[in-house]
């Protein structure tokens, strides 16, 4: 007798079980989905968030000029070393004191696991994460940059630091150029 009630029991128990898995199916089959038709729409309604994370860049002021004074914060905060910063002692001719500046501010996308350490260790509000993700090449050596030497003025599609088109959700974003 103990066999069959705990056979029956069991019957029962997967039913349950069943049950409560096609419950979550079927709700999230009738949650609204966005989905993005990349890249027929990436001219268009193509939506990137602002806080991507896609590619490092030095900030600038209105006359191209960067804050970064090679302090090596975020040299030292990378934890797989894609920053490397290379210095020199130079003297103020006006007030004479040794102060360190940049030669070369040297980024390694390919290595980037895009964690944002460095852009938190930096003191200065120097650098800081774009959302411009189309950053694919045929060779490695060209996801080396040298942040001092570039300056970036925006990402490959239009309006892609603002976030690129509005996002909406249940819609589907298939419009083409």
């Amino acid at each position: 007798m103990e066999n069959k009630e705990s056979y029956f029991g069991e019957i029962g128990s997967a039913f349950k079980t069943l049950a409560t898995g096609l419950k979550t199916t079927m709700k999230e089959y009738f949650t609204p989905k966005s989905t993005e038709q990349y890249p027929e729409n990436r001219k268009t309604t193509l939506h990137v968030a602002q806080r991507h994370r896609g590619r490092l860049v030095f900030k600038r002021d209105e006359s191209e000029n960067y804050n970064c004074v090679a302090c090596l914060m975020c040299e030292k905060a990378c934890p797989n070393g894609t920053i490397r910063i290379t210095s020199e002692m130079r003297t103020d001719p006006e007030t004479g004191k040794k102060k360190r500046a940049l030669l070369n501010y040297q980024y390694d996308m390919g290595d980037c696991m895009f964690c944002q350490l460095c852009v938190n260790a930096c003191n200065f509000d120097a650098i800081e994460f774009t959302n411009d993700f189309e950053n694919a090449v045929f060779d490695r050596s060209q996801l080396v940059i040298h942040l001092n030497e570039e300056v970036y003025k925006g990402g490959s599609l239009p309006n892609i630091i603002d976030g690129g088109a509005d996002w909406q959700v249940g819609t589907f974003n298939t419009k083409t150029k």
